[in-house]
């Protein structure tokens, strides 16, 4: 859904730009404001500015007193300002600072989805032998410790998904606040909402420029985000009575805090590094992040601000789990791409909206969407064409088949059902029942194969959506009848839909523009119709006459896979405290499934079998991914290795971290074939050619199960390269807890000129734990 997808605009106004990328077009920015971004904070700083940093602050207030916008301490270095062109190029050169550049404007990216991952997860696990299940509730108190931070738009407290019954106190290691504001105050927390900032601006006056005086969610999206990771449980949820259940989160027991860090006008780089700035401090466990940027474009980690906010939280240990973007399914449109983020694409749960045609022929057609109307049951209405309904004034037949704005009759559409199409990609779904609703239609089909997945919303207007066969039908039955009729029943809600899960179009691709040596996205999780908290305000409903606003909101993206991850990623955490953010990242990408609930791979809505650009190690299993066997975790010497690798030098390396060695160094003549040897869940290279050496990859397997375990590799075969691993076995004890192997790529004179899919699997006799390969053309 368009309007709730998160984009952020990659800035191309640089004043330290050690890489050369293509930068994405600055579509918007917050006028006259900087990033200073000046790396690592100083060791046991407890909040206090580098000495650096604090004389370029102190300079700027004496000249403009009111230049300060946010200064950042905790777990980074830096500030943003007012600043004028000259005053940013002028303080890009001063020592330490590792860049400046313009302040970007990005844009924002249930019960039956946690239903649905739990049963086939379960159902999965009889064939992958996994042992365990995910409690709706922890079995002690470790998950009621574990502290999910969102960024997002806000949240709605008064939301029966945010009550804390049954719940503890809140940890002695929360340091974050309950900020009074607007409509907000302290009693608005509670043991569920621990935590609630906001960051308003203020211009040179000293005036405030947000347009939220406090934390309370006026779009609605952060609340629905927020209830998705860690919503309580709610009986009889439902949006208008449809998909009713129990309402919960991913992980109900653990504690929310929001970051209020988006406006009606978009989501401030400014204050989404403030926002990750004091989460560091507060102590959250996991970030939760659905933003994201336009897809297409490489990114630059120098002005990247989520990828630096993120790389700072890895560091102390927070699992950053961010949205892969909704610009799919365009290759390479994945954004949030750094190898220190959990990156999430988007897939469909069996869940679905039906709203059925039928047809004068008795014909019933089992379309879909949402809509509260009274046609009666009986088909009577008289059904046309967008096209027999035109305007006699020019308009084009293409534009009248697709039922777009100023094109239909009202003379010749008034009482009767349009079949629209819908290929003209300018207008929407929302245009199109518009304009036969102003042309004085009563209901409208629509042709749309991969929309089928989404129910759209017609309100109390008849609608329904149906794919390109079943409209072949209803032209068949129009041009065979002399006075077609049709009616379109009420939504239902059906649930054991297949195929499922499915990869939703809109959800982003690879390969990364970062580097083909990476793969993501990273992972899958539900995002397309998932029903979630949302505000009771009036005017973010859409209104039903004569119903109160349900608290409940159908919404897609992958704004809305990002949380199921993070609720899942939570209960990882409870259940394996000791595990780091990279092994919590492996043992959700390791365990994953790749095949449907018809037993059958994973496909798109466009009916192709899903690949790892699509779906990465495939959808998320919460269940499996609590006892994973092997684990890989990757170090920050890893992610330094990477920025080496993409084009960084080791003095910047090292003024964005201060926990890599003291004596580390970029390697001479590195080339971005390294990272494919960063210790990553997933192996992507780029392809080798026929008679070339053969690339070898290493990775180093962290055994968390039982201490005497034997793992023995399967290799999935792959067309025209020859894999081997060394060793094919490994052997863990009470001492050898980590085992390194090689896996070894040859071309061979058949290797074909496309990206090439595999996976390597090590198997005991408990375990299954699978890396998908990937071999890149480019």
């Amino acid at each position: 859904m368009k309007k709730f997808s998160v984009f952020f605009c990659v800035v191309v106004f640089l004043f330290s730009n050690p890489v050369e990328s293509k930068a994405a077009p600055l579509k918007q920015q917050n006028d006259g404001v900087y990033i200073v971004y000046m790396g690592a904070a100083a060791p046991s700083n407890n909040g206090a500015m580098r000495k650096d940093q604090a004389q370029l602050v102190t300079s700027l207030i004496k000249r403009k007193r009111n230049a300060l916008v946010y200064s950042y301490t905790n777990g980074f270095s830096g500030f943003s300002a007012r600043l004028t062109a000259e005053e940013a190029r002028s303080i890009a050169q001063k020592p330490g600072v590792v860049s400046v550049f313009p302040d970007p404007i990005l844009q924002l990216h249930t019960t039956q989805s946690w239903d649905f991952l739990d049963s086939f997860s379960n159902k999965k696990i009889s064939t992958a032998i996994r042992p365990g299940s995910a409690p709706d509730q922890p079995s002690s108190s470790g998950e009621a410790d574990i502290i999910i931070g969102i960024m997002d738009t806000g949240i709605w407290p008064e939301s029966a998904s945010f009550n804390d019954n049954g719940m503890g106190p809140i940890p002695n290691r929360w340091k974050g606040k309950c900020e009074k504001g607007d409509d907000f105050n302290s009693s608005n927390c509670n043991r569920k909402i621990i935590g609630a900032r906001y960051y308003p601006d203020s211009d040179d006056q000293g005036g405030q420029l947000s347009d939220s005086g406090s934390a309370r969610d006026h779009n609605g999206h952060g609340t629905h985000v927020a209830s998705t990771a860690a919503g309580s449980l709610v009986d009889d949820a439902s949006y208008y009575g449809l998909a009713t259940g129990t309402a919960k989160g991913g992980s109900p027991s653990s504690r929310i805090a929001m970051y209020q860090v988006c406006r009606s006008f978009g989501c401030p780089g400014s204050a989404i590094l403030k926002g990750f700035d004091d989460a560091i401090k507060d102590g959250v466990d996991v970030l939760s992040l659905s933003l994201g940027g336009s897809g297409g474009f490489k990114p630059d980690f120098t002005t990247d601000v989520i990828a630096l906010g993120a790389f700072h939280a890895v560091e102390k240990g927070i699992v950053v789990v961010c949205s892969a973007g909704n610009s799919g399914p365009t290759p390479s449109s994945v954004v949030n791409e750094a190898p220190w983020i959990f990156t999430v694409a988007a897939s469909t749960i069996d869940r679905d909206f039906q709203s059925q045609v039928v047809l004068g022929d008795k014909t019933v057609i089992k379309g879909g969407g949402i809509h509260f109307s009274n046609l009666t049951k009986t088909p009577v209405y008289p059904l046309a064409t967008g096209e027999s309904v035109k305007l006699d004034n020019g308009t084009r037949s293409v534009d009248a088949r697709d039922c777009v704005p100023q094109s239909l009759d009202p003379a010749k559409a008034k009482g009767k059902i349009i079949l629209c199409e819908t290929h003209d990609t300018d207008y929407g779904n929302d245009d199109r029942k518009e304009e036969v609703k102003s042309a004085g239609g009563i209901g409208i089909i629509l042709i749309d194969t991969e929309g089928r997945f989404i129910a759209p919303k017609f309100d109390t207007f008849p609608g329904s959506i149906i794919i390109e066969n079943e409209g072949n039908q209803v032209y068949n039955y129009i041009n065979s009848t002399r006075n077609p009729v049709a009616t379109i029943l009420p939504t239902v809600t059906i649930t054991g839909n297949k195929p499922a899960p499915v990869v939703i179009s809109f959800s982003a691709r690879g390969p990364s523009l970062a580097s083909t040596n990476i793969l993501k996205p990273d992972i899958c999780a539900p995002g397309v119709d998932i029903l979630a908290a949302w505000p009771t305000e009036a005017n973010l409903n859409r209104p039903i006459p004569g119903k109160n606003p349900p608290g409940y909101y159908i919404i897609s993206g992958t704004s809305m896979s990002c949380p199921h991850t993070s609720g899942i990623v939570a209960t990882v955490k409870a259940q394996n405290p000791k595990f780091s953010a990279s092994a919590i990242r492996s043992a959700i990408m390791t365990t994953a499934i790749q095949t449907n609930n018809q037993n059958a791979p994973i496909t798109t809505s466009a009916e192709s079998i899903a690949t790892p650009y699509d779906i990465g190690a495939g959808e998320a299993n919460p269940t499996a991914s609590i006892d994973p066997g092997l684990v890989y975790e990757t170090e920050t010497a890893d992610y330094a290795l990477f920025l080496c690798a993409t084009g960084y030098n080791t003095s910047q390396i090292k003024l964005i971290s201060k926990t890599i060695p003291k004596d580390f160094q970029c390697p001479d003549n590195l080339t971005e074939d390294a990272i494919s040897s960063i210790n990553y869940p997933s192996i992507a290279i780029f392809r080798p050619r026929d008679g070339e050496p053969p690339k070898t990859v290493t990775r180093t397997a962290t055994n968390v199960g039982p201490e005497e375990s034997v793992y023995t590799a399967t290799i999935e075969a792959m067309t025209g390269i020859k894999a081997t691993v060394t060793p094919n076995k490994l052997v863990f004890t009470k001492e050898k807890k980590k085992l390194t192997y090689k896996m070894t790529f040859t071309a061979t004179p058949s290797i074909p000129q496309i990206d090439i899919f595999g996976s390597i699997i090590w198997t005991s006799g408990k375990y299954r734990v699978r890396s998908p390969i990937v071999i890149g053309t480019a």
